[in-house]
């Protein structure tokens, strides 16, 4: 898909901010659309229907937590990207921003270069993941009593469906293609975030907590100093 066909929704509530990364966005061949606080992000997402939501952390009315909260609540946005961009790079607000539905994490100030490229390194991740699933039995992966549906983003469970933020769908999806391999914080780093994106130690932890949370604790097994491993219990 080329850049033109991409749309950004930019949250900040400093308007030289929104005017400085629109403006390199749209040199970009990006659409773009603004707002100032979450409450008018909510609204202007549900007009534009954006492929990236960029949200600033601190704003008015609505924060940026709790805007992605909110977003992440509705059922035309569930896989839509959201990106925070903040200046706070305190360990505790990467986690509060994983844990409400973020996929990744940048902290400003970023030269605009820098910038477009997490910009295109989190589009051009966001399909990789749906090759051939045009073929039932290629589109859904099934592990004892967990179904997963690529195509549908959805996790089945005991007949009960429900879907995952983006980055925990994924987690999941790699860690179940190769049950028993334990993959490397390493590993998982680079097939979920991408070799160049740089994010909190945490972001793993988290993740991998929210799964468990869903799913329960006895699919996803901790390999102390190495990393974690899909576990077939049935």
């Amino acid at each position: 898909m080329e850049s033109s066909n991409y749309k950004i929704l930019l949250v900040d509530d400093e308007s030289d901010i929104l005017e400085f990364l629109s403006y390199n966005l749209k040199k970009e061949g990006f659409q773009v659309a603004t707002a100032g606080n979450g409450v008018e992000a909510i609204e202007k997402a549900k007009k534009f229907h954006p492929h990236l939501i960029i949200l600033d952390v601190m704003m008015p009315e609505m924060d940026g937590i709790e805007t992605c909260e909110k977003i992440r609540s509705i059922p035309d946005f569930q896989d839509v990207l959201i990106s925070f961009l903040t200046a706070r790079g305190e360990d505790y607000s990467q986690i509060a921003g994983f844990d409400a539905g973020a996929d990744d994490y940048i902290n400003k100030p970023i030269k605009p270069k820098v910038f477009i490229s997490r910009v295109n390194a989190l589009l051009k991740r966001s399909g990789r993941i749906s090759d051939d699933t045009s073929n039932p039995s290629t589109r859904l992966i099934t592990i004892g009593n967990l179904s997963i549906d690529r195509e549908r983003y959805l996790v089945i469970q005991n007949g009960k469906e429900f879907s995952l933020p983006r980055k925990e769908f994924e987690l999941l999806l790699l860690l179940v293609s190769r049950p028993e391999k334990v993959f490397t914080r390493d590993d998982i780093y680079a097939a979920i975030w991408g070799e160049k994106i740089i994010v909190g130690d945490r972001t793993i932890d988290v993740h991998i907590r929210k799964l468990r949370e869903k799913i329960g604790d006895r699919f996803i097994q901790t390999i102390k100093g190495v990393g974690y491993k899909f576990v077939d219990v049935d």
